[in-house]
C-alpha cells in the first residue's frame, strides 16, 4: 500500500492556516503539531478523569474520555491510511473531539445546558471549539491552542445554523450545506465504532449486559458463533474481547471498502471537492450500518438505561446543576482567578458571560473534582 496522499486528502502545504500568525517549524508539519499542541493540553490531561459510562471511581478497568479518544484515533488512523488521506490530522481530530465534554458524560452535559438554558445553552462540541480556540492558556502570543482550520473543522461535527453565524468562516459549511474533509468524515464514524463496540466491553465487564443478551444484536451474534466454532472453550473474558475485536475488524473493513467505491465514483480532485460533492463519503455498507445501528439502539435501551447508570446519571445531573447555581448565586465560591474576571465584567454584565464563565469552569472539572466541590460547598452553604 503506497504511502503517498491522494489528491482529495488535507495536505498540509495547503492548510488553510491558523487563526494566529505562529512560526513554523522545521521538524513537524502543521497537523503534527495541532496533535501535538492537543495531547500537551491540560483539557486533553482531565479527559482520564472524565466519565465514558461509568464514574471515573467505579472501577479502574472501565474506560474514560481519554482512553476512549486514544482509542478512536487508533482507528481513525487505520481508515486514513487505507484511503491514502492525511493520518495526523485525523489523529489531531480524533483526540481532540471530546475535549469540551463536561464531567459525567452527557448527563453532566444535558444538566449544564440546563442550567445555561438562558445564557445560550450548552453543547460539548462548541465547547471543543472554545477551549482549542480561546480557553487553553498555554501560548504567550495567543490565545487557545492556534489550531489549523482544517482540524477546527473536524472538531466542530455538528451545529445549528444560528451558533454557525457567528463562528465566522468554520461555521460556514453548516449554512452552505458542505460536507467536511474525508478526515474529518472518518474521526467522525471512528468514535461511533469506538464507543458502540468498547461500551459492550465494559458494560459486560461490569455485569450489566451478559452474553446471552447482547446475542439478540446481529453484528453480535455472528461474531459469537464465528468464536465459539474456533474456540469452543474460550473463557468468558478472552470470549469478549475476540468477539468486541472481529466486530470493530469487520466494521472498519466494510467501511473502508465501502468508502473506497464512493470516493471512486466522485472522484473528487480535492479536499475542496469533497466538502462540496453534496455527499458524504465516508461510510459503511447498508447491510452493515443497519446492524451497527442495532447494535447502538440496544446499548442505549439496556446499558445506558440500566438502573445503576441511571443512578449514577441521577447524581450527576444533581451535582452539576448544584455547582452551577452555587457559583451563580455566590461567587466567592468560585477560585480567587475566576472571580477576578468575574469583577472586571459585572459592571455592564447581564449575566450572560458570567454565566458562561461558570459554565466553562463546570465543563472543564473532572468527576472527581466536582463531587468534591459538591461536598465542600454543601458544608460551607449548609
Amino acid at each position: 500500500m503506497t504511502n503517498e496522499l491522494a489528491a482529495y486528502a488535507a495536505h498540509s502545504s495547503t492548510s488553510r492556516g491558523r487563526l494566529h500568525q505562529d512560526d513554523e517549524t522545521a521538524y513537524r508539519n502543521e497537523y503534527q503539531r495541532d496533535r501535538d499542541r492537543i495531547i500537551h493540553s491540560a483539557a486533553f490531561r482531565r479527559l482520564e478523569y472524565k466519565t465514558q459510562v461509568f464514574v471515573n471511581h467505579e472501577g479502574d478497568m472501565f474506560r474514560t474520555r481519554l482512553t476512549h479518544s486514544i482509542e478512536v484515533a487508533q482507528i481513525g488512523r487505520t481508515i486514513a491510511r487505507a484511503l491514502r488521506v492525511n493520518e495526523d490530522l485525523t489523529e489531531a481530530i480524533c483526540l481532540a473531539h471530546d475535549l469540551g465534554h463536561t464531567p459525567f458524560g452527557h448527563a453532566g452535559q444535558d444538566a449544564l445546558n440546563n442550567c445555561m438554558c438562558d445564557y445560550g445553552g450548552f453543547e460539548h462540541n462548541l465547547q471543543s471549539l472554545r477551549i482549542v480556540d480561546l480557553l487553553e492558556q498555554r501560548y504567550a502570543s495567543f490565545p487557545g491552542l492556534n489550531l489549523t482550520f482544517e482540524t477546527r473543522e473536524g472538531i466542530l461535527k455538528h451545529c445549528s445554523k444560528n451558533n454557525a453565524v457567528d463562528l465566522g468562516e468554520i461555521g460556514q459549511r453548516f449554512l452552505n450545506n458542505e460536507k467536511p474533509g474525508l478526515e474529518a468524515q472518518i474521526a467522525n464514524i471512528a468514535d461511533e465504532i469506538a464507543y458502540n463496540n468498547h461500551d459492550v466491553d465494559d458494560g459486560l465487564r461490569a455485569e450489566l449486559l451478559d452474553i446471552e443478551q447482547i446475542r439478540e444484536c446481529e453484528l453480535f451474534e455472528t461474531h459469537y458463533d464465528r468464536v465459539k466454532q474456533q474456540w469452543p472453550d474460550l473463557a468468558n473474558g478472552r470470549l469478549r474481547n475476540e468477539i468486541v475485536r472481529k466486530m470493530i475488524n469487520h466494521l472498519v473493513s466494510d467501511l473502508i471498502r465501502t468508502s473506497e467505491k464512493l470516493i471512486e465514483e466522485v472522484n473528487p480532485s480535492d479536499i475542496d471537492s469533497v466538502r462540496t460533492c453534496g455527499k458524504t463519503l465516508v461510510k459503511m455498507s447498508d447491510s452493515t450500518d443497519k446492524m451497527h445501528k442495532a447494535l447502538k439502539k440496544f446499548l442505549r435501551a439496556n446499558l445506558y438505561q440500566h438502573e445503576r447508570v441511571k443512578n449514577m446519571a441521577d447524581q450527576a445531573k444533581e451535582t452539576v446543576s448544584y455547582l452551577f447555581t452555587a457559583y451563580m448565586e455566590n461567587y466567592e465560591l468560585l477560585t480567587s482567578e475566576l472571580q477576578a474576571t468575574i469583577k472586571e465584567s459585572s459592571g455592564n454584565d447581564d449575566g450572560l458571560s458570567i454565566a458562561r464563565k461558570i459554565a466553562d469552569y463546570i465543563a472543564g472539572m473532572t468527576d472527581r473534582f466536582a463531587l468534591s466541590e459538591y461536598e465542600r460547598i454543601k458544608q460551607i452553604l449548609s
